[in-house]
């Protein structure tokens, strides 16, 4: 099935200093489109990658899992490490949880990571039910477009496809045990208004990995997308200064104070 305009994926070759950036479950590169053309407009190498079974039709998820849409993330963190001197990573929702996992995988290969709303865990009671619920019925209800500003939308699935989900979940424990492992500094973006994941999964993340260089900052005026969302130029500005600060060459602009 061909990719739904404007969720396709994005390059940019610049600088010595490169950033992958990693979109969410259901979603596509276009919600963090903003994002990577804000840094590859600031001479920084971007790569943006459409993560198997997104940017189509959810039943196309049905077939793909965490296995699938990790290896997608590695290999283009892999293929960044050729070209650039430095790398970061930067994930949206479990988009942070692939970035979380790919630091503690790729330890000093990655300079630094940024998260915005990480997903760690799946909550509630159908999270619970997955494991039979999946084989029950094809999807559920889907999550996109949590975004307080009026007029934006994500380009996401309107479905959850169970499967998928089923895979996320086991995928999100994974993440979880290995947070410890996490040690490269670390920018935590979160909104305390996310309707698609709590605040708890923030603050596991902060209390279980071993970076020592850790910010967080509040989102006040966003919803779970924030990277769509009234404070995306604040993520902007405040990650490319977590950047600037951590790779020589590269110039500071903004603050990386907490909120």
């Amino acid at each position: 099935m061909p990719v739904l305009p404007g969720a396709e994926p994005y390059r940019h070759e610049g600088g010595e200093t490169g950033v992958l950036l990693c979109h969410g479950f259901t979603g596509s590169p276009q919600s963090l489109r903003p994002w990577a053309e804000y840094l590859a407009g600031r001479g920084l190498t971007v790569s943006l990658p459409l993560l198997p079974g997104h940017g189509t039709h959810w039943h196309d998820m049905q077939a793909t899992g965490w296995q699938d849409w990790y290896a997608e993330v590695d290999r283009e963190l892999r293929e960044l490490r050729e070209r650039c001197r430095q790398v970061f990573v930067f994930g949206l929702s479990m988009g942070g949880a692939l970035t979380l996992r790919l630091a503690a995988k790729h330890g000093p290969a990655i300079s630094g990571v940024v998260v915005v709303n990480p997903a760690v865990k799946l909550h509630g009671v159908t999270a619970r039910a997955l494991p039979v619920v999946r084989h029950l019925v094809p999807s559920s209800k889907g999550v996109a477009s949590d975004i307080a500003k009026e007029g934006a939308v994500e380009l996401g699935y309107d479905r959850v496809p169970l499967h998928a989900a089923y895979s996320l979940r086991n995928f999100l424990r994974l993440v979880d045990t290995a947070l410890p492992q996490v040690t490269q500094p670390l920018l935590l973006l979160r909104s305390p208004r996310d309707h698609v994941v709590p605040p708890a999964d923030s603050a596991r993340v902060l209390a279980r990995i071993s970076s020592l260089d850790v910010h967080e900052v509040l989102l006040e005026q966003s919803y779970h997308v924030a990277t769509l969302d009234h404070d995306a130029e604040r993520i902007f500005e405040e990650s490319y200064a977590f950047v600037g600060r951590l790779a020589p060459g590269v110039a500071k602009k903004g603050s990386t104070s907490g909120g």
